[in-house]
């Protein structure tokens, strides 16, 4: 259990069997009547914001979430393998466990695995990954790094907005968090 008044960003509750993380929090103590802690609350499975608030010291569950390194071994069929770098044991996750996070997933990349209660709730990628550039208009001379963009498909089967010089071939990097390219990559 854990008190209203240790709220912190980051932290994991659990409110009607599904586990919610504190986005903000905000204690209030009002000139008239009780403290009051308010509270922006994320849903670790669905994504869902809501707005809640809790009495100062009113005490709701911790979830005890479990985090693992694992690596992306293979695809098999619709599921994707992954490997425990600590136990060297062999999970299986679908599409959906893994979410909207599994087009910039790729073999022998390292993932962070969350579960509550042995159920996968979200599969954590790098915050920037490097990928091809498998299609694209080709570059023209004379398109410079402040013009417009134009999309690619990367070796991944995502698809993101890049720079007009970009050319098919490339190996460019990604923020994972929000689709954006940034910048080729560097050295070898």
């Amino acid at each position: 259990m854990i008190s209203s008044n240790d709220f912190r960003t980051g932290v994991s509750i659990v409110i009607d069997g599904s586990v919610w993380r504190v986005v903000e929090f905000l204690h209030v103590k009002p000139g008239k009547g009780s403290a009051f802690v308010r509270t922006k609350l994320k849903s670790v499975t669905s994504g869902n914001t809501v707005e809640r608030t809790f009495r100062a010291g009113e005490t709701v569950p911790q979830a005890t979430l479990e985090k693992s390194t694992m690596q992306h071994t293979y695809k098999d069929g619709d599921e994707f393998v992954f490997m425990d770098m600590e136990t060297y044991e062999e999970s299986r996750l679908s599409t959906k466990q893994i979410g909207d996070r599994v087009k910039y997933l790729n073999e022998g990349m390292e993932v962070n695995v969350i579960r509550w209660n042995e159920e996968v709730l979200e599969v954590e990628l790098p915050n920037a990954v490097t990928l091809e550039v498998v299609e694209t208009d080709p570059g023209v001379k004379g398109d410079t790094a402040t013009g417009g963009t134009k999309p690619a498909k990367l070796e991944s089967g995502a698809t993101i907005m890049v720079p007009l010089f970009i050319s098919q071939g490339e190996r460019i990097r990604i923020d994972t968090r929000d689709d954006k390219y940034l910048g080729r990559e560097t050295g070898n």
